[in-house]
């Protein structure tokens, strides 16, 4: 039932895309300029090259995953039954849930990342007392495309369970890996192109580039985040201001331990058309970076001032 109402959500927003009055033009990415207070970034430049850019096609049609059991507990058992590179909306894993229990029960899926990246997921499944549902966790193709992803290799994720009418929670599972039947000698590559802005802490936050052409709230700005501390981080933006004016932008990124994100800070159109911005010159902003689980603050950067060529 709740894949209809997906597919019905997704038709609606494209029809609502597609009858939007655009006003933007089909300039090209917007760089960021040299005078930028960037840090100096030491990386190798391999990281230029993402997998699937010189056009090829994606690996994941012919891998597998074992079935396993990914929770038992609470008489609710919960496994993997296999994968599916041909879903509407992306790569999936296969799911049977089986709830023994006397209770209503939601099952989502939190904290996943793909082959190091985060990568969010769509999937919660409702499951009555005493009943099985077979579903899907499936992986958005687009974010796959940004992050470089063709081929699946490993899957990291946690369960989050609730009792359905009280939202409850009955068990927040630790990470489970999922290995696919990918080449064991496959190496994720992870495209640092760009200025670094953020490099202490543990954390390292790149800036790659300014997009409005694309967007369809308003203009992106993409950034790539490394997240080498042994907890899990959100990051945000505070303090954020466009050519001087400020602005509320849409923009949190939950990354776990030890891993890699790519992301984007969104700025809205009506922002920019009530501060009569059609050119984004600059952007001055504070990365407030919190502890995800305990939300302790861990650091409020200094500003970051950003320019575009």
């Amino acid at each position: 039932m709740k894949r209809i109402f997906l597919v019905l959500f997704v038709l609606t927003l494209l029809i609502s895309i597609s009858s939007c009055d655009s006003s933007k033009d089909d300039t090209n990415d917007k760089k960021v300029s040299d005078d930028s207070n960037q840090i100096e970034d030491n990386t190798s430049e391999d990281g230029e090259k993402k997998e699937g850019e010189d056009g090829e096609e994606s690996e994941n049609k012919d891998i597998t995953i074992d079935e396993q059991v990914i929770y038992e507990g609470n008489d609710i058992i919960v496994t993997a039954t296999g994968f599916d590179s041909n879903d509407l909306f992306g790569p999936s894993i296969s799911v049977l849930i089986e709830n023994n229990s006397d209770k209503n029960i939601t099952v989502q899926s939190r904290n996943s990342s793909v082959n190091g990246l985060m990568i969010d997921t769509m999937f919660s499944a409702d499951v009555s007392a005493g009943k099985k549902a077979n579903d899907a966790i499936t992986f958005s193709s687009s974010e796959l495309e940004v992050s470089g992803i063709t081929t699946i290799k490993d899957i990291e994720l946690s369960l989050h369970i609730i009792e359905t009418e009280s939202w409850d929670t009955i068990i927040d599972t630790d990470t489970r890996v999922l290995n696919t039947t990918a080449d064991a000698s496959f190496v994720q590559e992870y495209d640092t192109s760009g200025s670094v802005v953020y490099d202490s802490d543990d954390i390292k936050i790149f800036v790659k580039k300014l997009n409005s052409s694309e967007s369809f709230w308003g203009s992106d700005l993409y950034l790539f985040i490394e997240n080498n501390r042994p907890e899990d981080i959100t990051v945000q933006a505070r303090d954020v201001s466009i050519n001087g004016f400020m602005v509320d932008p849409i923009f949190s990124s939950d990354i776990s331990a030890g891993k890699k994100a790519f992301d984007t800070i969104t700025f809205m159109e009506s922002d920019l058309t009530e501060n009569n911005i059609t050119d984004i010159t600059d952007i001055e902003l504070k990365f407030h970076i919190i502890n995800l689980n305990t939300w302790d603050t861990i650091i409020d950067t200094d500003t970051v001032k950003i320019s575009f060529d």
